[in-house]
């Protein structure tokens, strides 16, 4: 039987070699009909019963993962346990149910469709990822709602142990249940680097790969299926060459895992003695546990936009306070810098925007978002910043201005931030007076100006995720496009450049917090661009480390320099191969 290789996003590293087990489940068809006057009461209980069956599965599982197990993946369930008890999910069904006549697994459907709407327009990545978590939760109570069983739980008999799921999605109760089930690795149709799902496969250090289209379809049930992480490539029906080759790498990436884990407590230090700062990005508070097994030294961008969503009014000081200063708490004298308010005026509860002029739909993206909202907002924007200031009295803080493009936009920023110490001071609330106040580069023209910007800020954070995007024109999101996104874009590496020597010559740090940050084939190249403070995602910090001890700083400087004069991306790629071939 020959091979047959599918592509897809390696969203878990690590290779895995396995029997596959297709993961089958009857598709979801929803009826549509109205209900009568009379059958409407019943209607809702039915709702409100397949809401308790749903919380019941879930109680379950939780029930079901061993004690020994970290905090943070447990959250996971419990995130989707609150989902249930949100009144977008548990009330408005019933309310569509009564106002409409529709019956519950309409009511439900519709509701879900207005939720997705609003995730699927947010231009950050990861917030618009949530819409994974509504549909997870939104079928499960679906599947219960039709009678329909949930296959996992049913095959938890031993049967899944050292098999590789092949499945067209998968939510993260799924994958705790499996992980505790023996799995060796998970292969799904549809899915994004930044799910829940995923994001727990890397903490659970489960290879995985999402987006392989029609792998249910093209593979065989418990024929023999190479998972490589890395490259998200599947392999099904390898010979004996390939299999051999891919138990090599194995044995490999195991020594490499646990050197790896050697380095936990090691500091970030070059060979030449050049000391670098690994923090972590923070989504929500539950990424903590991850960012503690890793050893970070702190948290470089704290996003605060998940306490915004699905409510029907923003939340309020001493929420926003309370949340942070859990925060705060668990970090034990370690940094956060916080990010205010990084979303579109259309996601905010009481704001209502129509990204259409005249019949020609806008971008959100160049709009209204940011600092631009909250500077038109000053009551969202000052209930936020005393929350943040009343934080800095509990430990270390940073607060950090997104999508800064103009000194004007400082300037009213810092006036409002002025204003928000005065209102505590007269209150007699407690805070810290030096705050370090940053600003985040990531439009054209902030970087252009990031010498102006460095001298009335403490320090500056490139974002390079929507400076690349600014700068090429291109949604990277956008299939037509997106091959325009280019990190490695001489335009990119100059603006990139002209941010780090702007902080140096003001005396004030510079950090990157994005995706670029924990891309370990970057990370020479900023280093030799003078970059010393990198904020990643957790499971990217070691593989960083390991680069930045095994790197002579000062020889990358002169090497680094070489890309400020090149052409084009591919040059600058093929450059950064003979870079990284220190490996």
């Amino acid at each position: 039987m020959a091979s047959l290789s599918l592509k897809g996003v390696g969203v878990s590293r690590g290779i895995a070699i396995g029997k596959a087990y297709l993961l089958q489940r009857d598709q979801l068809k929803v009826r549509e009909y109205l209900i009568p006057p009379s059958l409407i009461e019943a209607e809702q209980e039915r709702f409100k019963q397949a809401v308790a069956v749903a919380k019941q599965q879930l109680a379950e599982v939780r029930q079901r993962i061993p004690s020994s197990t970290p905090v943070d993946i447990v959250s996971f369930i419990d995130t989707h346990l609150l989902m249930l008890n949100d009144k977008a999910l548990a009330q408005a069904p019933l309310k569509l149910i009564r106002e409409r006549g529709c019956n519950a697994e309409w009511a439900l459907k519709l509701q879900r469709d207005a939720l997705v709407a609003v995730f699927e327009d947010m231009d950050d990545a990861y917030l618009r990822t949530r819409k994974d978590d509504v549909d997870h939760v939104v079928n499960r109570i679906q599947r219960i709602l039709l009678n329909q069983a949930d296959h996992i739980q049913v095959i938890m008999d031993g049967r899944l142990k050292g098999k590789v799921i092949i499945a067209d999605d998968l939510s993260p109760a799924d994958t705790v249940t499996m992980q505790n089930e023996g799995i060796a690795a998970f292969v799904t149709e549809y899915g994004g680097p930044n799910s829940h799902t995923t994001i727990l496969a890397r903490s659970l250090g489960i290879s995985a790969i999402v987006g392989v289209k029609n792998a249910l379809r093209y593979l065989r049930q418990g024929e023999t299926v190479v998972v490589d992480g890395f490259q998200g490539m599947l392999l099904a029906a390898p010979d004996a060459r390939a299999l051999a080759h891919y138990q090599r790498r194995q044995r490999q990436e195991k020594r490499h895992q646990s050197e790896l884990n050697k380095l936990k407590e090691l500091p970030a230090i070059s060979r030449d003695g050049l000391v670098i700062s690994l923090q972590a990005n923070v989504e929500i508070p539950e990424d903590l546990a991850m960012m503690n097994k890793v050893a970070a030294k702190g948290v470089g961008l704290y996003r605060t936009e998940y306490l915004f969503m699905n409510r029907d009014q923003p939340p309020d000081e001493e929420e926003q306070y309370e949340t942070s200063r859990e925060v705060v708490k668990q970090l034990r004298g370690r940094p956060l810098t916080i990010r205010t308010l990084d979303l579109g005026a259309d996601k905010i509860p009481g704001h209502e925007v129509r990204h259409e002029v005249r019949g020609v739909v806008t971008n959100p993206a160049l709009g209204l978002r940011a600092i631009r909202l909250c500077l038109r907002d000053p009551a969202l924007f000052l209930t936020q910043l005393r929350a943040i200031l009343r934080v800095s009295a509990e430990g270390p803080v940073g607060l950090m201005i997104p999508m800064l493009a103009s000194v004007h936009e400082l300037q009213q920023a810092m006036a409002l931030i002025d204003q928000a110490k005065d209102e505590l001071r007269r209150e007699g609330k407690p805070f810290d007076d030096g705050i370090p106040i940053g600003g985040m580069i990531e439009v054209p023209a902030a970087a252009l100006l990031a010498e102006v910007f460095a001298k009335r800020l403490d320090f500056l954070s490139i974002g390079t995720n929507d400076l690349v995007q600014y700068t090429m024109a291109a949604d990277r999101l956008d299939n037509a496009v997106n091959y325009l996104y280019q990190p490695t874009h001489p335009a990119v590496l100059r603006l990139i450049d002209m941010t780090i020597k702007g902080g140096r010559k003001a005396g004030i740090p510079v950090a990157m917090c994005c995706e670029m940050a924990g891309e370990s084939r970057y990370t020479r190249l900023l280093l030799g661009l003078g970059l010393t403070e990198f904020s990643v995602q957790p499971a990217m910090l070691p593989e960083v480390k390991r680069i930045v001890q095994d790197s002579d700083v000062e020889q990358l400087a002169m090497k680094a320099r070489r890309v400020l004069r090149m052409a084009s991306a591919m040059e600058v790629d093929a450059f950064l191969e003979k870079l990284n071939d220190l490996d």
